[in-house]
């Protein structure tokens, strides 16, 4: 029977520890590294939902992209049942559920994150963006409007919605960075891209990039993308484990609410 460690060690080998950030939290983060492993729930996050469903379904394992535990964004001093964070912790030590989560090691993995965003968005000729690996390069089969195009990735990402600017550029080279990645706008610049899909961008992001069309396609959807390939890999690889995709973490909780014509 498969085992946790050895669930982890397939994903290391596909995107390795060493392409992460250095301020990131990746790998096995809760559980038994020797646990057998009949079931695994894959997801963008692991939520308290997404830990309920896990323990309803018997998953011994949650593989998620966004860490459970990213000192980053909330520092794990303290393991308390009135912390969101802690409820999480305490109900999958409690149930016996693991979690590896792969994070900027797998936006910036051969066939990772932004791989999948791009192809998704139908780039071809797709190269990295940085050095860091994160983030991508791709063309367009043929030149297209910014209103064609931002239509487009709606319907691909099923986003609820997307922030954009239009600097009067037709869409063909383009960049994408799933997740935060506004900082990548001057190497998108600089690399001669008309268009840069990414998410949670800044005021001053619009406002100051004049030489690209910038949209913010939202954190969920251009990370979403992974789950699918996630769990097909994992099927591949471990043909006795049953694998699937979390039913009530499946699309973004941020809502938009349009003006009226």
């Amino acid at each position: 029977m498969s085992t946790v460690r050895e669930i982890e060690q397939m994903l290391f080998a596909w995107a390795p520890r060493e392409l992460a950030m250095g301020y990131d939290n990746v790998g096995l983060l809760v559980g038994d590294p020797n646990a057998p492993v009949e079931r695994i729930l894959v997801s963008l996050d692991i939520t308290e939902a997404v830990a309920e469903e896990a323990k309803e379904i018997g998953a011994q394992l949650i593989v998620s992209h966004h860490p459970v535990m990213n000192c980053t964004w909330h520092p794990v001093q303290t393991l308390r049942a009135d912390d969101r964070q802690g409820r999480i912790l305490t109900g999958l030590v409690r149930s016996g559920i693991a979690a590896v989560c792969m994070h900027t090691n797998l936006d910036a993995a051969e066939g990772g994150v932004n791989d999948v965003l791009a192809l998704r968005l139908g780039l071809e000729e797709i190269e990295p963006l940085s050095e860091e690996k994160i983030g991508r390069i791709g063309t367009l089969k043929c030149e297209i409007p910014l209103v064609e195009f931002t239509g487009f990735v709606l319907k691909s990402l099923r986003c609820n919605g997307l922030r954009y600017t239009d600097r009067g550029k037709p869409v063909r080279r383009v960049a994408v960075g799933g997740g935060s990645c506004g900082d990548l706008i001057g190497q998108a610049i600089a690399r001669g891209c008309d268009t840069f899909v990414t998410s949670d961008l800044k005021y001053h992001d619009f406002l100051d990039a004049t030489e690209i069309n910038l949209i913010d396609a939202g954190h969920f959807p251009t990370e979403d993308v992974i789950c699918p390939v996630l769990a097909e890999r994992l099927s591949a690889a471990f043909p006795a484990v049953q694998v699937q995709l979390s039913a009530r973490h499946s699309r973004e909780v941020i809502q938009y609410c349009m003006k009226e014509i």
